[in-house]
């Protein structure tokens, strides 16, 4: 069992709502597992970080599963800042997972770094100008070549946008849905993380992205016959013929997934 943490003297951040269903972040994990896998097995210790899981700790027990899929020693810290949740999800502790109270400080014990902290639905409350401060911190706790993965989505987890970042600062943006229930690719705009959520607007890059890519998938709307996948994947070969520089290929594509290096859509004068 990873040691107990101690208690942090007073937790930086808020408490979010605790909103958590079981499977709500499958999407974001499994990204992580697939495409971040090298550095957890890479890492002298893979210890990561579940921030602001909610009053269930049902994501941080997914979590734990899914990165030994890929590192069957890693380790996994739930973070909360209310204290009446940790204290309902320590009965869950097993081995390779514990809960602290805590928050944007990631309090763990003799100072170790974590090589990954996600945190989903927790910067939604925040104003877009205390966003760029909370990822400083955050990757300022990572391992050497940690990375921290921030992002939205809906109650269970069909509609999905994340940022990943190392320590010099935001790399790419995923889009991720579940295809069968997805009309247009712009419905992930209102899933949008807080650092691009209100920049989705005629002038803003990810406003333009998301057009081009409803017209991507206007445009491979015959493909819908065989498959919302095959529509997916048509559109993602579109965009990338059309210079978006996206990350991932169709392997990605194939489980709803796109992602896109962040300057193509960061907000302007960011």
């Amino acid at each position: 069992m990873y040691a107990r943490v101690p208690p942090p003297i007073r937790p930086i951040g808020t408490a979010t709502r605790g909103t958590t269903n079981p499977n709500r972040l499958r999407r974001m994990d499994r990204w992580i597992a697939a495409v971040h896998g090298t550095t957890l097995r890479r890492a002298e210790t893979a210890v990561a970080v579940d921030l602001g899981y909610g009053a269930a700790p049902w994501t941080a027990v997914e979590l734990l599963h899914r990165l030994r899929t890929v590192r069957p020693g890693a380790l996994v810290v739930g973070v909360e800042i209310d204290p009446a949740r940790v204290a309902a999800a320590r009965p869950y502790e097993r081995d390779g997972l514990v809960f602290a109270h805590g928050g944007f400080e990631v309090p763990l014990p003799g100072g170790v770094r974590p090589v990954l902290i996600r945190a989903a639905n927790v910067l939604r409350q925040y104003g877009e100008d205390e966003v760029a401060g909370v990822w400083r911190r955050l990757c300022a706790r990572l391992a050497p070549g940690g990375v921290l993965v921030e992002g939205t989505c809906d109650e269970v987890g069909r509609r999905h946008v994340w940022v990943a970042l190392g320590p010099a600062g935001p790399r790419t943006v995923t889009f991720a849905a579940r295809l069968g229930s997805l009309e247009r690719p712009s419905d992930l705009a209102e899933r949008l993380p807080k650092a691009l959520i209100h920049r989705n607007v005629p002038g803003e890059p990810v406003h333009t992205f998301l057009r081009d890519f409803d017209r991507a998938w206007a445009a491979a709307a015959p493909y819908a016959t065989l498959s919302a996948r095959q529509r997916w994947i048509r559109s993602a070969q579109a965009l990338r013929a059309a210079g978006w520089p996206l990350t991932d290929g169709p392997t990605r594509w194939r489980q709803g997934e796109i992602t896109v290096r962040w300057e193509a859509v960061a907000p302007r004068g960011a």
